[in-house]
């Protein structure tokens, strides 16, 4: 359960609240991409009593973690806010 709760849950929780906190998707992806590994590696600091599990470890599941997250936001963010172009007549 402590695998699924780290790799799955926790950078969506971290994708859905760097999004809350930043209403720009930059911000909001900047956010994600830094507070997910950091976020990671204080839970297994955390739930590991035995100190089995290294920063090493965090380390090498953070890209998994940063990619959860990233999607997370661009999708809670939804379609791009670009301006679509008018018809050709509104030269």
């Amino acid at each position: 359960m402590k695998p699924l709760l780290i790799l799955i849950l926790l950078p969506v929780l971290i994708g859905i609240v760097a999004n809350t906190l930043f209403h720009a998707i930059r911000s909001a992806t900047f956010a994600a991409t830094i507070g997910a590994p950091i976020v990671v590696y204080l839970c297994f600091r955390a739930l590991d009593s035995d100190g089995t599990w290294s920063w090493l470890a965090a380390l090498l599941v953070s890209p998994l973690v940063i990619a959860m997250a990233l999607v997370t936001v661009l999708l809670w963010f939804g379609r791009s806010r670009v301006r679509k172009r008018g018809s050709g007549s509104a030269a």
